[in-house]
């Protein structure tokens, strides 16, 4: 049961992941006949700013790679804080079950 009980996790988070991304709607086109994002980041407000303040600036660099929907963008990001998130949570649990075997070690000498 413990096996498969990980398994049904797995898919469960799977699925809470990709069902939304699966179940929202497009919204319909803006005025000016453009597909209004939903997922619109930080980033591209701030793009939209800078060019309505200072039409003339031209950025310092170039994107490695442009996803191709602010979908994909979303879920990248989430990936990459997840993958954060997991290294972190290692670092973590590796570092206070060393300590506490450390102290063990300690208490065994004594």
């Amino acid at each position: 049961m413990k096996r498969y009980q990980n398994l049904i996790l797995i898919l469960l988070v799977i699925a809470i992941g990709v069902f939304p991304l699966w179940y929202i709607n497009k919204s319909a086109p803006a005025a000016d006949g453009k597909q209004v994002e939903i997922f619109k980041g930080s980033d591209d407000q701030a793009k939209d700013a800078i060019s309505t303040i200072a039409p003339e600036y031209k950025p310092w660099f170039k994107s490695i790679m442009e996803p191709s929907s602010a979908e994909v963008a979303s879920l990248l990001f989430a990936l990459q804080a997840g993958i954060g998130a997991g290294f972190l949570g290692y670092w973590l649990g590796s570092s206070t079950t060393r300590a506490r075997m450390r102290k063990e070690q300690e208490k065994a000498k004594a």
